[in-house]
């Protein structure tokens, strides 16, 4: 009971127990492949927020560890990123000059209040948010992703100029414009790097392969002279570590970053969490949303007093540090750690790494990334969810990143909403030849029914996007078919909102002006609850509601006209049979 009280405060005691000689020598191999694959990534995605190239390596120095302490994630390595970076500098740069210490101060402060409201989401247990990211709409932003991750690359593995910043699109026609420029080095280093990589997991599926991919790329750019023939090394690291900051406290400025503040924090997680369970969906391990909030928010909290700008979790780090061989948040320890060693005690030979055989590794990772199995079982599957991963994937080649998912989520809500606004409402009527006449539906098997009385079964909540399909079925009853009592089987009822419980009652009071009644039976605890609470059982009849459908029959049959009864030949019902007033009639069939 201790341990688990120290576990909500303490998420990281939840999987310490995992730590062991194996677990930490598979961590330290991918911490370490994860330390040499930032150095480049993370000087880009400072510059591209404009922040000085260091602020990228203290980002991902910094909030890896404490987002990997106190999320829920194996395998999430969180940092710098694309979407973010860009976030960062488009809300600071109309405020002060890319560079300067103003701008530096107000980054800082900008990753603090996002931090802020991640953590206090995450405290408010409002992790629930990422379920309406659907497993299709991660499947597709991350194989977009993964294209977008490839593209990028590629002039790092031909060779070839593109200029930063092109549209997908764009990046490909400079490169098909670009052929005759391709530096056969840099391709050979890149080959080198991929043929290495992938045949070392082939022969040994648990070695850091995409290391010795790295070492092979860096050992034949030197037999080659690579640097003497064009192909680009990783600059020179800078040889410190974070520095303490601080964010500026002045109302002023909160009050002016608060609102973008919060448009990060909602990338920073929707990036999070959907990296996540991407990685998740492959591990097997169940994210928990609420505290993966938690620990982004504190890892930028954190990180804004240690001259860290905003971070999440990065598709290509984790991708790297799962393909690596992870298997706790250590690695994510061992890549800071692993990272801070490099700057401090071996920044001069981080320049001998090409950036052609990084390239390399990461086309790997990208390819990794990329689920066909789950695609091709969607495509199969539906045609509704396909044209939510074929929009998302779009979405996320052509649009924002951000964007991206919300359109897939919108997309997938729509569909729900469809779905759920048309409810599977079964007819239903007894078996004659069933000994305890069970209740059949009537597409399955033909039936007799009451001429006064129909049995129908919603197999869906009743919501106020429901509420004019299922009343058009009840008028239908009413008008067409000449019904005026009608008995609802609520077992698969799960919900009933306001507008649901309104039409009820109003419809409870419209067939009994016409001398009928509405009937509910087998009703969840929770929706009769609810209906009580409402004072909706007052309008809609104590009396209509029953607890099994048995005596629901029985209790309605009471209540039919008995004129009609006297004319039916039906026999529908055992009542019908056993009732002695009716016996002078013949029954059908």
């Amino acid at each position: 009971m201790k341990h688990n009280i120290l576990a909500l405060f303490f998420p990281f005691l939840k999987w310490l127990p995992m730590v062991n000689r194996n677990t930490i020598k598979a961590d330290l191999m991918a911490g370490l492949t994860n330390a040499v694959i930032v150095l480049p990534q993370g000087i880009a995605f400072a510059t591209i927020a404009g922040l000085p190239p260091e602020y990228g390596l203290y980002t991902a120095m910094v909030t890896p560890v404490i987002a990997g302490l106190f999320g829920s994630s194996l395998h999430l390595i969180s940092g710098p990123t694309t979407a973010i970076s860009i976030v960062v500098f488009s809300t600071i740069s109309g405020i002060a000059e890319p560079g300067t210490p103003e701008y530096i101060n107000l980054a800082l402060t900008l990753t603090f209040l996002a931090g802020v409201y991640q953590f206090t989401l995450g405290l408010a247990r409002m992790g629930s948010l990422v379920n309406f990211v659907s497993h299709t709409v991660v499947v597709a932003f991350t194989a977009g992703a993964a294209v977008l991750i490839a593209t990028s690359q590629m002039k790092h593995v031909l060779g070839i100029e593109v200029p930063r910043g092109e549209s997908f699109l764009h990046v490909w026609e400079l490169i098909f414009h670009s052929f005759d420029k391709i530096n056969l080095y840099v391709v050979i280093v890149a080959a080198v790097t991929l043929a290495v990589s992938l045949l070392t997991r082939k022969l040994w599926r648990n070695s850091p392969y995409l290391l010795f991919g790295l070492i092979a790329g860096t050992v034949v750019n030197l037999l080659l002279g690579g640097e003497q023939h064009g192909v680009k090394l990783v600059p020179e690291i800078p040889a410190s570590l974070p520095p303490l900051s601080s964010p500026d406290f002045d109302f002023a400025t909160i009050r002016q970053l608060a609102p973008q503040a919060f448009a990060v924090a909602l990338l920073g997680l929707i990036e999070a969490v959907s990296i996540a369970r991407s990685i998740a969906s492959k591990s097997q391990q169940r994210i928990d949303g609420n505290q993966e909030f938690i620990g982004q928010g504190l890892s930028n909290m954190v990180g804004s007093f240690f001259s860290s700008y905003a971070g999440s979790g990065s598709f290509t780090r984790s991708g790297i540090n799962y393909a690596a061989g992870a298997k706790t948040p250590m690695s994510a320890i061992f890549a800071a750690i692993s990272l801070m060693l490099i700057v401090l005690l071996i920044a001069p030979l981080t320049a001998y790494l090409p950036v052609a055989a990084m390239g390399g590794v990461i086309l790997i990772v990208a390819w990794n990334l990329i689920d066909f199995h789950h695609i091709k079982t969607i495509a199969e599957a539906s045609k509704s969810e396909t044209s939510v991963m074929v929009v998302t994937f779009l979405a996320t080649l052509f649009l924002e990143l951000e964007f991206a998912i919300y359109a897939g989520v919108m997309l997938s809500l729509f569909y729900f909403l469809s779905r759920t606004s048309s409810p599977n409402i079964v007819t239903l009527a007894p078996d004659p030849s069933e000994p305890k006449q069970r209740l059949v539906d009537i597409q399955t098997k033909p039936l007799l029914q009451c001429p006064q009385l129909r049995i129908i079964r919603i197999d869906m909540s009743i919501y106020f996007g429901s509420i004019d399909s299922i009343v058009n079925r009840l008028t239908h009853i009413t008008d067409n078919l000449g019904a005026n009592h009608i008995l609802i089987i609520g077992a698969g009822i799960n919900f009933v909102d306001v507008a649901g419980a309104e039409m009820l009652a109003q419809e409870a009071e419209r067939l009994r002006k016409q001398g009928g009644g509405l009937y509910l039976c087998d009703l969840k605890p929770q929706v009769l609850e609810f209906l009580a609470r409402g004072h909706y059982v007052r309008t809609i009849g104590g009396q209509n509601l029953f607890s099994s459908k048995k005596e629901a029959i029985r209790e309605i049959y009471k209540r039919l006209d008995r004129d009609r009864c006297n004319a039916c030949t039906l026999r529908v019902f055992q009542e019908c049979r056993q009732d002695p007033a009716l016996k002078g009639v013949e029954p059908q069939g």
